[in-house]
């Protein structure tokens, strides 16, 4: 990704309701729940330009524009056999 591409991709995060709350609620311990970032998520007015933000720079964990982990990584595979 060129600089200019990334500077243009990481505007969104000004608005994005994450900002707005506990960090930690976006990565779970495991067998914790997603279900509170999820809502916070589903609620933000950036949450494509989030998700498509962690499949381009392949974001392996956490919770991004309302997606677990491993559907997350599923979308990154899709994208990468696209680019193929």
């Amino acid at each position: 990704m060129n600089p200019i591409t990334t500077i243009a991709h990481d505007t969104w995060r000004e608005d994005a309701l994450c900002r707005q709350t506990d960090p930690e609620i976006f990565h779970p311990e495991v067998g914790g729940t997603a279900v509170p970032a999820k809502q916070t998520c589903a609620a933000c007015p950036v949450r494509r330009a989030c998700l498509d933000y962690a499949i381009d720079t392949r974001q392996q964990w956490g919770i991004w524009g309302g997606v677990g982990q491993k559907e997350l990584r599923r979308l990154i595979r899709a994208r990468q056999a696209e680019a193929a």
